[in-house]
């Protein structure tokens, strides 16, 4: 079977085709102003695609709260005019195929638990580090979504008296918290720049870089001895970054010399998938939706 899969990003709309358990054909487009636009353009995508392919089905990765039950995009998102309509029925009318939307960190894990860092494990958090900090629960090898659909949304949790963890455990919030201290426009210096100048001797510069490990690997060792996970996941950008691990464990020492009574470190890894990732999980989650539906036939 053929399934064409799309990522729905706030600037972007990457695409492929997954058949013979590969991903291929992938493209891009930029993210369309209006749904209309938005529906045209992948009923384009899927009719180029058909000229030599059937397709079967179509797997879309997405931002915001999916509700797979209701079959609608809850909450809110950097593509505002996909949420609270019926997108699943109105997209395989159009398409005259089966449709299934998975939220984009959530899509992510699925990806690793699949094929990539956390394969053959059941519990499994993962740690999207970007502009904010999101991710997603997996436990007994299933997506927790929670009651309102924000299981995974980490980035919320109050890490200092008036900071979250997406303020304080990104290497965006590290930028902004050293232009400040510079006297510098806020986006002035990239998070990747800050890092450089820390190995450069800038003293600044590394107080900032060692406040966004503390504060990454304390919320990772929370959410450690809060879930219990076997591994915890680390992806977005900043896990492209060489010593990532080794600084973090550096962390974990001293949180262990404070908590004392913690028996074990948390078992970290960065992410096998990386642009890919997303497709990848959707691609998952509509084979396991597809069974799902099977076995309710019988």
């Amino acid at each position: 079977m053929a399934i064409l899969v799309f990522d729905i990003g706030g600037t972007a709309v990457k695409y492929g085709v997954w058949e013979n358990d590969t991903l291929t054909r992938k493209h891009r487009f930029s993210t369309p102003k209006t749904w209309e636009e938005m529906k045209q353009t992948l009923l384009q995508v899927k009719k180029e695609v058909e000229k030599d392919t059937k397709i079967d089905g179509a797997a879309f990765s997405s931002p915001g709260a999916v509700n797979q039950e209701k079959r609608v995009i809850e909450g809110a998102s950097a593509v505002p005019y996909l949420h609270s309509f019926p997108i699943y029925a109105e997209l395989e009318e159009a398409f005259g195929c089966p449709v299934s939307f998975e939220n984009d960190a959530n899509s992510a894990a699925l990806a690793e638990i699949w094929k990539g860092a956390a394969r053959g494990l059941k519990s499994v958090l993962l740690v999207v580090v970007g502009s904010g900090i999101g991710g997603s629960i997996v436990m007994n090898g299933e997506v927790q979504h929670g009651k309102h659909l924000f299981g995974g949304e980490f980035g919320f949790a109050l890490m200092a008296e008036t900071e979250t963890f997406s303020d304080l455990g990104t290497a965006v919030g590290m930028a902004r918290r050293y232009c400040r201290r510079k006297g510098l426009a806020e986006d002035a210096v990239s998070g990747e720049e800050v890092f450089q100048l820390a190995e450069e001797g800038d003293a600044v510069a590394q107080e900032e870089a060692e406040t966004f490990y503390y504060y990454l690997s304390k919320g990772i060792f929370n959410l450690q001895y809060s879930f219990d996970p076997e591994r915890i996941l680390i992806g977005g950008g900043v896990s492209n970054k060489p010593d990532l691990l080794e600084k973090l464990d550096e962390q974990f020492d001293k949180i262990l010399d404070v908590v004392q009574i913690a028996p074990f470190k948390p078992e970290v890894a960065v992410c096998t998938f990386q642009n890919d990732a997303n497709l990848v999980g959707a691609v998952y989650n509509f084979l396991k939706k597809r069974n799902e539906r099977r076995e309710n036939l019988r």
